[in-house]
């Protein structure tokens, strides 16, 4: 083997070793478990002492006269449809405020970050009890300021959903407004004192400079926003358990009745392949119009 060729073996053998564990673990909790769940969806598994049988295509069949999953599926695309912009047009806003504060801006990051870190189900006990028609403070509030029949929230069909979406969007905000000001810091202050000079105001700057030069970073958010979005499962779990009636069951959260209430896993798992490929689909057509509005 000649000198080269060896020198070539080894850095291949360097990456390969330090690729490796990062492999493993992505086999063993990621790859490995698809192709299981995606096995199981053609089978009637039911639990761990029944023995799986193959039934083809019958649990998706069944999916298509599902009205408890078709209800979960609309609930989960309204909760998409009005989590996602608001998440955004919040951490946007917070960033670009944080940009022009000098003095304050460490400790404004850090309590707009903090709820990202706080856990999920005590976010949910507490906005739980904030939400109470009766003893909660935000219902007080709105009837000091003049509101007399305020929204029952959490045990209404109308406003259960988005109470849970007000929360989860006070919840993560903060996360994707550090990547945003990440993003925005990082946009030459040259392009901006050149606006200046042809008379562009702060609007336009906004719009001609910031929009386009953090439209990647945003492009980031909004994918990771609309995953983040059809993997909702805590706050509906701990706040309302998918009521009243089914007012707020969402895809995962029926997964779950299905695997570890009804026993049902080969039907849980065909609804997690449907999961799959709706949250693949709307990905793909996403970097598919990328080009049309992020700029590089």
């Amino acid at each position: 083997m000649t000198s080269k060729r060896l020198l070539h073996y080894k850095s291949y053998m360097t990456g390969t070793f330090f690729i490796l564990p990062a492999f493993v673990l992505f086999a063993v909790f990621i790859f490995i478990p698809l192709i299981y769940g995606l096995a199981m969806s053609f089978t009637d598994y039911g639990g761990f002492n029944m023995k799986p049988h193959f039934i083809g295509f019958d649990n998706y069949a069944k999916l298509l006269q599902d009205e408890y999953f078709r209800i979960s599926l609309k609930n989960n695309f309204i909760y998409t449809l009005l989590f996602v912009p608001l998440t955004m047009l919040f951490a946007l806003l917070s960033a670009i405020a944080l940009n022009h504060i000098l003095h304050l801006r460490k400790y404004l990051r850090m309590a707009f970050y903090f709820p990202q870190i706080t856990s999920m189900v005590s976010v949910a006990i507490v906005w739980g009890l904030l939400f109470n028609p009766l003893s909660g403070p935000i219902n007080h509030i709105l009837e000091a300021m003049g509101i007399s029949h305020p929204p029952e929230w959490l045990m209404s069909s109308q406003w259960a959903l988005m109470a849970i979406i007000l929360v989860a969007v006070w919840k993560s905000f903060g996360y994707y407004m550090i990547i945003l000001l990440a993003g925005i810091q990082g946009i030459p202050e040259h392009l901006y004192e050149s606006a200046r000079l042809d008379g562009a105001g702060k609007l336009q700057q906004f719009l001609y400079i910031t929009l386009p030069s953090l439209s990647p970073t945003l492009f980031m958010v909004l994918v990771l926003t609309i995953i983040n979005s059809f993997q909702v499962f805590d706050l509906v779990s701990v706040m309302t358990n998918g009521g009243p009636g089914r007012s707020t069951n969402v895809i995962v959260f029926r997964i779950y009745q299905e695997a570890f209430i009804n026993y049902r896993m080969g039907y849980a798992a065909a609804m997690s392949t449907v999961l799959f490929l709706i949250i693949m689909v709307i990905s793909l057509v996403q970097f598919k119009l990328e080009k049309k509005w992020v700029t590089y």
